[in-house]
């Protein structure tokens, strides 16, 4: 059978795509026939039913000749197109035409984002719908705010006599007075040619001539540009783009959503995109998909969306696949004026606010705005030394200079974000997903030794973020969350932006039962104000993971899944499941402990399992995140040359000591999240207790925070010397080479930037760890403030063998020596250091 393929399909790639096409028309019939909603008992031209809107569509797309003539040009040209179909456009494109509710609701949440913090509830509002056809998407809007009360002035521009038709009909039943329809060129519409005149169906009032002598709009710009799939049928669409960043305000939000496709290759060098996630398109999609959308003389070349991107400032971007009719390719980008107005309450020079963030994100005081680009590189060039700059700052300067809009993150509503390239293989190799979907660390313990005041700076390692959000119940002056993997800051975002943005009972359904059925809802209208797109993107693809009803959600995604997976695995082979239920319902210790004796410990703790399951390397990395270098460190205090045994024997040391200490069900979440992939209200992390969301979502309660998506050692040499007080590095430090400097580089740079009596706190899978020497060596003094040993629990978690505190006591010079460690004699060699 496979040797008739060849003589069956044939070789030519335009005969393919022909084939490809006449099946795609003959499932986008299917579709309509499918799922457009029944007619109305009575059909008329107005209300047709579905197949006679089907027939309409389908002769107006595909059979009916394209007319026009030079004289009347593109309007003749649209007209031939939607003149046959104008009664049914709505009916048809609600399948074809998919994410216009999503642009309408990313644009609703900025508009009211911004409405929030107006000091005058009665300001101007004004918005212009360029292409807006038959008005459905500003009838639309309705679901997110009124429009007769929210807007002053609404202006649909379209080209099309047939569509605006349809239009004000629509205006006229709903009686909406504040909606003008203006069919005329989007080059030429200007807003005080309307603005202030009675009529609803107002045309072109000025002399063209006039036009020559007028920079920007005399009446202030538009609140909000939107077009919805109507950028690819412009021909000239290089003039309306610059005729839109003249008409919008300086601090008004354009929405577009429209059809693309494009390859990666072309976004290589690029930093203001707002991320790549499911941007590129493959080859046969690029081809296949512009030859489709050229016999209707749609455009999808990647050139109307490339210059968008450039006049404008990229605020939220995400790309999307119709999958219904064939996996056309669309995106939803939001922009504002490439020449941001700041949300700090400064004047809108992009170069003040390229400083300020600067300062905050490197520590070093801000002193006053760079009056040009010029001079902003040439402070840079001449500085000796050379100024401590963060790399969201050099990033600034390169786009300045060559007049390119600032990386999108400087036009977030929020300033947590901390620029980075998302295409670097080292941010890529994570593969868009996190491992840990919350934290091994004790905040209970974490907040007793360090006693965070809000003088201290603090940096840390992120991981979900859980730790974060403990320290910033401390209302510390700044927290540095430093991870290398994009997607754990994606989660970190994600719960500070329901911090701010959702009431208790939705961040509880979030990240207390780590499920939410309205998520994508919540996502799009409320938290995407507050999301970075690179953050927004990821969880738009993502939305499952909160509303599948075939997960358990939340915490039962990211790499650690597997390890509980595991677990779960094992209560059901092993027939424990009630057991674990039980040992979650108990009351007291010895209840507890004699559930774990007698009936789980026997089964899980089993030698056949360790050496068979949990030693193996490949599952205690994609499981646990225990490197190689822990492992062996692991395996080294445990004094055996058996691996399996030395595994069997820090997991006993692990679970023994908790079940003996503390009450899973109770008091130790860390567990029970585990065992059952949610919390419950009486046992949480502190983060999501009520009196901690109603602290955490006070306005500017993360003014301190900035999100580092880098390694530690690249955020902490662009600090500022002397201005940390706590590193929290958690057991990264068991990560290293013990025969490699990396080590010794990294505490040489915690050193410079800690303060004198600083402190860096860590955990490790040792109890005595090599690299403590290195600590001693290089102007620390170490105090281990927690040990497993003897039975002894250094935490609720217990996962680690002990606990250090290390102060800075002394400034490393060029001649301190270094101590590394050259094996497990613990003998040491000094070197000169090297900064």
């Amino acid at each position: 059978m496979a040797s008739l393929i060849p003589s069956i399909l044939p070789e030519d790639p335009q005969t393919q795509i022909y084939i490809a096409g006449a099946t795609i028309v003959l499932l986008v019939g299917v579709v309509f026939a499918t799922k457009t909603p029944q007619p109305k008992p009575k059909e008329d031209d107005e209300n047709p039913g579905t197949f006679a809107s089907f027939v309409r569509f389908f002769y107006g797309c595909f059979l009916k000749p394209h007319s026009g003539n030079a004289e009347n040009g593109q309007q003749d040209a649209l007209e031939s197109f939607y003149k046959a179909q104008a009664g049914v456009y709505d009916a048809t494109r609600k399948k074809l035409l998919r994410g216009r509710e999503d642009m309408l609701g990313l644009v609703a949440a900025q508009l009211a984002h911004k409405a929030a913090s107006e000091q005058s509830q009665e300001k101007k509002r004004i918005w212009v719908d360029i292409g807006g056809g038959t008005g459905w998407n500003i009838e639309a809007m309705s679901a997110y705010v009124s429009v007769p009360e929210f807007f002053s002035s609404v202006y649909l521009v379209d080209f099309s006599p047939s569509l605006c038709e349809v239009a004000r009909k629509r205006f006229a039943r709903l009686g909406w007075d504040n909606v003008k329809v203006v069919c005329q060129d989007a080059r030429t519409f200007r807003l005080e040619d309307h603005e202030g005149t009675d009529d609803k169906t107002v045309g072109f009032a000025k002399s063209p001539l006039d036009y020559l002598n007028e920079d920007q709009s005399s009446v202030g710009g538009a609140d909000l540009i939107t077009m919805s799939y109507s950028l690819s049928m412009i021909p000239d669409f290089y003039s309306v783009i610059d005729s839109l960043a003249t008409l919008l305000a300086p601090t008004g939000t354009i929405g577009v959503v429209d059809f693309y496709v494009q390859s990666i290759v072309d976004l290589s060098f690029r930093n203001y995109t707002g991320g790549v996630i499911n941007r590129h398109v493959n080859w046969f999609g690029r081809i296949f998909w512009r030859a489709w959308f050229d016999v209707d003389r749609v455009g999808l070349e990647a050139s109307r969306r490339d210059y968008l991107e450039y006049r404008f400032g990229t605020v939220l971007s995400a790309d999307s696949r119709n999958t219904l009719l064939g996996s056309i390719p669309y995106y939803v980008w939001l922009g504002c004026p490439k020449k941001p107005a700041s949300s700090l309450n400064t004047p809108s020079y992009p170069h003040e606010i390229v400083e300020r963030l600067d300062a905050a994100a490197t520590e070093s005081p801000y002193l006053s705005p760079i009056n040009h680009t010029k001079s902003l590189s040439k402070n840079v060039e001449k500085a000796t030394p050379p100024e401590i700059r963060s790399k969201a700052f050099d990033a600034a300067v390169v786009n300045l200079s060559s007049n390119l809009p600032l990386p999108s993150f400087f036009y977030q509503n929020h300033h947590w974000r901390i620029h980075y390239d998302d295409q670097l293989k080292k941010h890529t190799q994570f593969n868009n997903e996190y491992i840990y979907a919350f934290t091994w660390e004790d905040s209970r313990v974490d907040e007793r030794l360090l006693k965070l005041t809000n003088k201290d700076v603090v940096l840390a390692i992120t991981s979900a973020g859980d730790n974060i959000l403990s320290y910033a119940l401390n209302s510390p002056a700044r927290i540095h969350a430093v991870d290398l993997n994009p997607s754990q800051n994606h989660l970190l975002e994600l719960k500070v932006a329901a911090f701010t943005a959702l009431p208790y009972a939705d961040f509880w359904k979030l990240f207390g039962e780590g499920k939410h059925p309205q998520f994508r809802e919540l996502l799009i209208t409320r938290l995407s104000p507050h999301l970075s797109s690179r953050a927004l993107q990821y969880w738009l693809q993502n939305t499952t993971i909160f509303t599948s009803t075939k997960s358990r959600g939340l915490y039962e995604t990211g790499g650690s899944r597997h390890a509980i997976r595991v677990v779960r695995l094992l209560t059901t082979v092993l027939g424990f499941k009630k057991e674990v239920k039980a040992l979650l319902a108990s009351k007291t210790l010895n209840e507890q402990r004699e559930i774990w004796e007698k009936k789980i410990r026997p089964l899980i703790m089993s030698r056949l399992l360790s050496y068979f399951v949990v030693s193996s390397e490949k599952f205690l990395w994609a499981a646990l995140g225990v490197p190689s270098n822990q492992l062996a460190m692991l395996v080294a205090d445990e004094e055996s040359s058996n691996r399996g045994q030395a595994v069997w024997n820090y997991m006993t040391s692990t679970l023994d000591p908790v079940i003996a200490t503390s009450i899973i069900g109770e008091d130790n979440p860390y567990y029970l999240i585990c065992l059952q992939s949610s919390y419950t209200q009486r046992c949480h992390p502190d983060y999501l207790k009520p009196k901690s969301h109603q602290k955490l979502s006070r306005p500017g309660a993360f003014d301190g925070l900035r999100i580092h998506t880098d390694e530690i050692n690249e955020v902490v040499s662009r600090l500022t010397p002397g201005t940390l007080t706590v590193a929290v590095v958690m057991d990264s430090m068991d990560w290293f080479d013990p025969q490699a400097p990396a080590a010794a580089t990294q505490i040489t740079k915690l050193n410079r930037a800690l303060k004198l009596g600083g402190r860096v706190m860590l955990r490790s899978a040792a109890l005595t760890p090599w690299y403590i020497e290195t600590f001693e060596s290089l102007g620390f003094q170490a105090k281990r403030v927690g040990v497993r040993i003897g039975g002894a629990c250094i935490d609720r978690v217990n996962m680690y063998a002990s606990c250090y505190i290390l102060t800075k006591l002394e400034n490393v010079t060029p001649d301190t020596p270094i101590a590394i460690s050259t094996g497990r004699q613990n003998s040491v060699e000094l070197e000169k250091l090297e900064i």
